[in-house]
């Protein structure tokens, strides 16, 4: 097939949709397909094969995420002279609306993955001011609906999609994962140059350092655990718009994080396999690689619990999820105690393809070839009913109802 990729975020930036597109986009190159992505400017991008970057600016407040302005017509030549098969969409915006263009001009079918529960970011756009979570609704609601299928990457996703008035079809896909190699010399390594002796026990928060991931609440409780444990550590991977404040924080409480600023994709197992434990308590992730990204590092979670994580921790190995009635202190305590005491077991990685980036393809390709099949016998009727009108009028007007 010819695949045609449309996102407003690509790498350089550093995101979950980023990361996504990226891992779907290499493992169907690798089995034969043609893919191009058509996405923003970046100042910080280099050149890449088959990867088209429309002009750009930064999106408000939300500066290091871009809004492309212009070149709708340059995408559809581009698309045309490909010939492509599908336009597969990965944001509601700019990119997005180009890929709806390029699609209804070149009359092939639109799949859109649906990544991210915007209600919990309005707060970029003038502080929720100007955007509010109906507006939200509305849009995504309008978007989806005119495009021939959704993806959602979980039953949460689906479930709020059709609470908004979805109602083309939504097939839930789970984002994968490349399974890394285990090395543990190379986490030690990383640990020492962090500053680290064998007796510590290590949490890593790992995202964008931004509101909705709410890293605040992992100091906090980092804050009250290491009044106890003098041994536990904490690293904060990332960067974004609250690093200076959760910075302030650790100062004022001198509790000596280690903030490693961005780190590249391509280094984050590092990280992972460095740690003892990865700690979320983000309420926005409607996929989170990084949670995923940990457990194929053989790195458990804690996490705030949602509908997506209950079908991902299959396995005591895994983690704990924690809500208001099991507190992230409490999650922490208990599994490093019931690791410490070797009640639970290593993460086993042998047998992890139904988080692996391969059943992610096998299933976005069954999908794609539904929805052309679909789309195909779809214009095909239409062509058949617009036919039998037009020959009935004939009938009647011209030669008195006799053919």
């Amino acid at each position: 097939m010819k695949i045609g990729m449309f996102t407003d975020t690509y790498f350089p930036q550093l995101s979950g949709v980023s990361t996504s597109i990226k891992l779907l986009t290499k493992e169907l190159r690798a089995r034969g397909h043609e893919v191009v992505i058509f996405t923003t400017t970046d100042p910080n991008a280099e050149a890449e094969p088959d990867v088209v970057r429309i002009s750009s600016v930064p999106f408000l407040s939300f500066s290091d995420r871009r809004i492309a302005y212009r070149g709708f017509d340059r995408c559809l030549k581009i698309a045309r002279s490909m010939n492509l098969d599908l336009i597969h969409t990965h944001t509601e915006f700019s990119m997005g609306l180009a890929g709806k263009y390029v699609a209804s001009r070149l009359k092939i079918p639109n799949i859109h993955t649906y990544h991210t529960m915007y209600e919990n970011y309005t707060h970029y756009i003038l502080d929720g001011l100007l955007v509010q979570a109906n507006h939200v609704r509305v849009i995504s609601r309008q978007y989806c609906n005119q495009s021939n299928a959704v993806i959602a990457p979980s039953q949460l996703t689906k479930d709020t999609l059709e609470s908004y008035g979805v109602h083309v079809p939504i097939q839930i896909i789970a984002t994968g994962v490349n399974i890394p190699n285990f090395k543990p010399e190379e986490a030690k390594t990383l640990r020492k140059t962090l500053g680290f002796n064998s007796k510590d026990r290590v949490l890593l928060s790992l995202s964008r350092l931004s509101k909705e991931k709410n890293i605040i609440e992992v100091l906090y409780s980092y804050c009250e655990l290491k009044q106890k444990d003098p041994n536990l550590k904490l690293v904060i991977a990332g960067d974004g718009p609250e690093r200076d404040s959760l910075e302030q924080f650790s100062r004022k409480h001198d509790l000596d994080v280690r903030f490693v600023g961005f780190v590249d994709h391509d280094e984050v197992w590092r990280y992972y396999q460095m740690a003892d434990l990865y700690v979320n308590a983000s309420e926005s992730e409607s996929q989170g690689l990084t949670y995923l990204e940990a457990i194929v590092n053989r790195c458990p979670i804690i996490a705030k619990s949602n509908d997506y994580l209950k079908t991902v921790m299959q396995e005591e190995a895994f983690g704990v999820l924690f809500d208001e009635n099991y507190t992230l202190n409490q999650a922490i305590r208990d599994f490093l105690e019931k690791k410490d005491s070797k009640q639970v077991d290593p993460i086993d990685t042998d047998n992890l393809y139904e988080i692996s980036v391969e059943k992610f393809t096998d299933q976005v390709l069954t999908f794609y070839k539904q929805v052309c099949e679909r789309y195909i016998e779809e214009e095909t009727g239409l062509f058949d009913r617009v036919f039998s009108k037009v020959k009935n009028v004939i009938r009647e007007i011209v030669i008195g109802g006799k053919i």
